[in-house]
């Protein structure tokens, strides 16, 4: 079955996350390398200056996306924000993201 949307989800990292939050990371690292190389995930981008994350994922409903997003072990410490995309460009000649 053929993807036929693109969702972009904003996660709000915690100002003073937990422990078990840092505990998590290389997890969260696992899930995203995974979902990168399914094609699930298309890009994930981390700025840890405003507290973000931002993955736009492959999917053919937000129901879909919220089932994926159960898998990220970070995700039930952060608000997440879903948001269909119209339309979605990548330049196919640029370097992806590099998660380190």
């Amino acid at each position: 079955m053929a993807i036929a949307h693109h969702f972009m989800v904003d996660f709000s990292v915690p100002e003073e996350p937990p422990a078990s939050f840092l505990e998590l990371v290389p997890y969260q690292e696992a899930v995203v390398t995974d979902y990168l190389s399914k094609g699930k995930l298309v890009n994930y981008a981390i700025s840890l200056e405003k507290s973000k994350i931002w993955a736009v994922f492959a999917a053919n409903s937000e129901i879909e996306v919220l089932e994926m997003l159960i898998d990220f072990p970070l995700t039930k410490f952060m608000k997440v924000e879903i948001s269909l995309l119209q339309q979605y460009n990548q330049n196919a000649y640029a370097p992806g993201f590099s998660l380190n």
